[in-house]
């Protein structure tokens, strides 16, 4: 352990030295990575997600997890070893995208309704990418082919299906939360949900407030790291890291054209999935290596996942060993589903040489509408947080 401990010291001290001395060397390249970071936060990251966030902390408050616990208590713990209320994290977790599902696992364990087991056993399939992002930017926007989506999706949420069964079995000797309802009974969960929201006891106004504020300051922390993951990829492309892992990649007989792209989707998801889909690689390579990206999520959300997490006493070991279960996962799917399929006629086509294909309704409306949202909002958590300190 000792020895372990001088190593994690050593290799942060480098790490830090080296990026240092790169921001120094490439403070345009710094510059311009930030700068796209920030813009990929605030137009599109912060106010997509904002929404699901609110109303999430607000179920918490209200005690409508509690019911929903009791309600899917009959499928959640045979199918994936964990209570029903893990049931409300797998659905906004999927419905929002990462890390909301970290969020609200972490959320349940300060809360007591999951033990350590069970929320390393949810946040390793809640955390996956949300339909609007698989549909919509990755098919439509990347792609060119809308139709691919679905192939994408199916390919997504079947692998994390299967790493939430292979995880029920992990730590399985766990006694589990002692608050289980073996009743499938409406009644039993209004009365939970009514009991919770007087023990919350806090009014709706002060409810309202507190959850944006909460919500507000997640955001900020997912919009730094995107920022810094955003930096670290920019510089460690110019830099001797990327050149020694692409003759790594070489000796396993990966296409020149395609090192970069999987070392930058490895750091930083999307920038990688828009390299792959601007290479000359087949169809079904790419789909499968795009499949694989969004199961494995990229260093920078599970940064994201592992900052979430450290109030907490969920390990992250197990989400990580999970990520590469649901990359795999998903390849295996979508290589499935190209073969059974009549996909092989299609031809990808590629948003750099192609720009019209990209879903300029959705996107053109992001870039204008969201800096305004993410800023009033942050702007109203402000207040807010003013306000209750003034209170107090």
């Amino acid at each position: 352990m000792i020895v372990l401990s001088y190593f994690k010291t050593l290799f942060f001290t480098i790490s830090s030295l080296y990026l240092t001395i790169s921001l120094i060397q490439m403070p345009d390249v710094a510059f311009e990575a930030s700068t796209r970071g920030l813009n990929l936060w605030w137009t599109i990251v912060f106010p997509s997600l904002l929404p699901f966030f609110i109303i999430a902390e607000l179920l918490f408050g209200l005690g409508v997890v509690h019911g929903v616990g009791i309600l899917s208590e009959k499928i959640m713990k045979p199918l994936f070893n964990v209570p029903g209320a893990g049931g409300f994290v797998w659905v906004m977790g999927m419905a929002s995208g990462y890390p909301a599902g970290a969020k609200w696992t972490a959320e349940l364990r300060k809360r007591g309704q999951v033990t350590q087991i069970e929320a390393e056993r949810l946040v390793a399939f809640t955390n996956a990418s949300s339909p609007l992002f698989i549909l919509s930017a990755v098919a439509v926007g990347f792609f060119g082919d809308p139709a691919l989506g679905v192939f994408l999706a199916v390919a997504h949420y079947g692998g994390s299906l299967i790493v939430g069964v292979c995880m029920r079995f992990y730590g399985f000797s766990d006694q589990g939360s002692n608050d289980r309802s073996s009743d499938f009974s409406f009644k039993q969960a209004f009365l939970a949900i009514h009991l919770a929201r007087l023990e919350d006891k806090r009014p709706f106004g002060q409810l309202l407030g507190d959850a944006v504020i909460k919500s507000v300051q997640t955001l900020l922390l997912v919009g730094g790291f995107i920022i810094l993951f955003s930096v670290l990829t920019g510089l460690l492309q110019d830099g001797i890291l990327f050149s020694s892992a692409s003759n790594i990649l070489s000796l396993v007989h990966v296409p020149p054209d395609l090192q970069t792209p999987i070392l930058t989707g490895m750091l930083e998801m999307t920038n990688g999935i828009g390299e792959i889909t601007s290479s000359n690689a087949s169809l079904v390579t790419q789909l499968s290596i795009v499949s694989f990206m969004l199961g494995f999520h990229g260093f920078s959300i599970q940064a994201q996942i592992a900052s979430i997490l450290a109030d907490t006493d969920i390990r992250f070991t197990p989400y990580f060993i999970a990520r590469i279960i649901h990359g795999c996962s998903a390849v295996l799917i979508m290589l499935m589903i190209f073969k059974w399929s009549s996909m092989t006629s299609l031809q990808a086509v590629k948003i750099f040489n192609e720009p019209s294909v990209y879903n300029y309704s959705y996107f053109d409306f992001m870039f204008v509408v969201g800096p305004i949202l993410t800023l009033s909002a942050i702007v109203l958590a402000l207040i807010l947080e003013f306000k209750k300190i003034k209170q107090t």
